[in-house]
This record gives structure tokens, sequence and C-alpha cells, in this order.
């Protein structure tokens, strides 16, 4: 029986944090034996909001290119490419362009709260409006026929539905709509209580060493009401314990979560057991990653290959696509 094909890909804004990693990346690494994946870095897509500074993109894609493969992102497995090393993202971009009515860009969710939310931005741009275009451009390409995404993210990709429905009602039919495989997304907070962000500062980084790591657990917020040491705490609104239910175990949770609310163990104690349950588990990848990193060829020559063989593929599709629109 043939796989389902998933596509799905990542902006290269450097080096991931564990956000990026539980909402993501494991799911990415989950999908690798039961679906065929193709994972991308999407460089054009930085260009919707990164498009006057584009300095940093080429130390960002491998940093996050190192850190996909060292928590186990396969490449025997799954098809890892860079979107702009294979050219017919950007023809079948152009084309369904053409037939995609701004009003469906107009009403997407994500372009009206990003217009709010970036305003010391310009992105009254072209690029940044048809951003969509270029997704289902992604996603079409390789005739997916999954996409995983977070419940918000399910706009997005009714448009990407919309869009290869017009292309096959106009011309014939050549792409799938690609159905949501639901995936959870965990909301991880930061060491400051708001969502885990590099804008913010508060991120640990799965880079970090196992020195960064414990220094900045032992910084993060805890249970606001828990002024003393003998103050009873509240696990449910403590914001370290949103990471001790990712990494401690459930036997030391059992312990914990009592002794929290009783006053028996302070906080302090509480996020050394965090820390020390965190570099446990985070150590083999971070070990690998620093082998990898030594060869400043790895990235690059992964890409090229991967990029080469995403190639054939799109190539015969396009060819589809060219043939329905005659021409």
């Amino acid at each position: 029986m043939t796989k389902q094909r998933v596509v799905s890909g990542m902006r290269p804004t450097g080096r991931l944090h564990i956000g990026h990693y539980h909402g993501v990346l494991e799911n990415w690494i989950s999908l690798q034996d039961e679906f065929d994946c193709f994972f991308f870095v999407a460089d054009w897509h930085s260009l919707t909001t990164e498009y006057a500074d584009t300095s940093g993109i080429r130390d960002n894609i491998r940093e996050m290119v190192l850190d996909w493969v060292a928590f186990g992102l396969d490449t025997s497995r799954s098809l890892v490419f860079r979107q702009s090393l294979v050219p017919h993202h950007a023809e079948l971009n152009l084309i369904l362009s053409m037939i995609t009515p701004v009003s469906w860009l107009e009403r997407n969710p994500t372009y009206k709260e990003m217009l709010d939310n970036l305003e010391a931005r310009d992105l009254s741009t072209f690029g940044f409006l048809g951003y969509p275009v270029l997704m289902a451009s992604d996603i079409i390409l390789y005739k997916a026929t999954r996409v995983p995404v977070g419940h918000d993210q399910l706009p997005h990709l009714e448009i990407t539905r919309e869009i290869a429905r017009r292309f096959n009602h106009l011309y014939g039919q050549v792409f799938p709509e690609p159905e949501a495989l639901l995936t959870p997304t965990p909301k991880l907070l930061g060491l400051d209580g708001r969502k885990m962000s590099k804008s913010y500062g508060n991120s640990i980084y799965l880079s970090d060493t196992a020195e960064e790591t414990t220094k900045k657990v032992m910084s993060m917020m805890t249970d606001p009401a828990r002024v003393r040491r003998s103050d009873a705490g509240e696990p449910d609104v403590c914001v370290a314990f949103n990471l001790h239910r990712l990494y401690v175990p459930q036997a030391r949770l059992e312990e914990i979560i009592p002794a929290c609310r009783n006053a028996s163990i302070g906080c302090v104690e509480c996020k050394r057991v965090l820390a020390e349950c965190m570099n446990e588990r985070l150590a083999p990848p971070r070990a690998r990653r620093v082998e990898l990193a030594k060869d400043p060829g790895f990235v690059d020559d992964m890409l090229q290959d991967g990029s080469r063989r995403a190639s054939l593929v799109s190539d015969a599709v396009m060819s589809e696509a060219r043939a329905a629109l005659k021409i």
C-alpha cells in the first residue's frame, strides 16, 4: 500500500527552542515511518517579513537544520530540502497567483493579525499579501495528501484546498486537495510566563549547554502567589511546571505535586529537579549536534542532495500542470 504524502516546512529563524521541538519537530519525527515525508526549509517565506535584511538567512538555515537532524529528522526516511533550490515552487506560485482572488487573501486571519502586531515593519507588499499562494504551491507541488497542522492553522490549509480546487475546476484534475493531519501543538510558556519566543528573549534552545539550561530554568517564574518558602504552591498555575509535565517522569511528578501543595518542597529545589531531567533527556541529541556542526559542509551538501531529489518529483508534477494549462 502506497503511503500518503506529508509536506511541511519551517521558516529559517535560527536556532530552535524547545517550543519549536514539542510544537513541530517532535511531530515531524514521529511521522517518518507512517508517511512519505517531504520537509523543507522555507527560505523564500522568510522574505515575506524579513526582506529588508537578509543577512542572517544562510546562517539561520544551517542552525535550524542542525537542530532538525540532531534531534531525529532522518534523511533516509524523509526528503529534506531547501525551497529556493527547487525553482518549480516559484513557477507554480506564479501560475496560482493568476487564479487566486484577492478577497481570499485579504480574509486570511493571520494577514490581519500580523499587520496589527508588526507595525514596525512595512508589510504592505505583494509578497506578504500573497504568501498563502506560495504556501499552497509548496504543498500541492508534491501532491501532498496530508499536512500536519494545529487547529489554529486550519484556515491556512483551507486556502490551499480552495486554490487547488479552483485550478482543477479551470484546467482539469491535477492536484489533490490536501487534508489536515491534526497534531497537538502545546503552547509552551517561556522563562517569564509569556509564550516562548525568540523575540521575547525567554527561550531555552535545543542547542543550549547543560549549564545554560540550568541557569535559565533556575530563573523561571513559578507560582506568583507563592511568595515565601512556607507558602503552599499550586502546580497548575506555576510557569515552570508546564515544563515539568514534559520532562519529569510521572512517578517523580506524583511526589512533587503534593509536596508543592503542602509546601514540603520549595521552588528552588523543584526547579533543580526540572533542570536535571531536561539536561538528561536533551544530552544525546545535543552531543550529536556538536558532532554534526564540526563538518562545515554537512548542511549544504544534505540540502543540495535533497533539493535535487525533490526537483525530480516536482518536475513531473509541473509537466502535468503545464499540460493542463495547455502552455
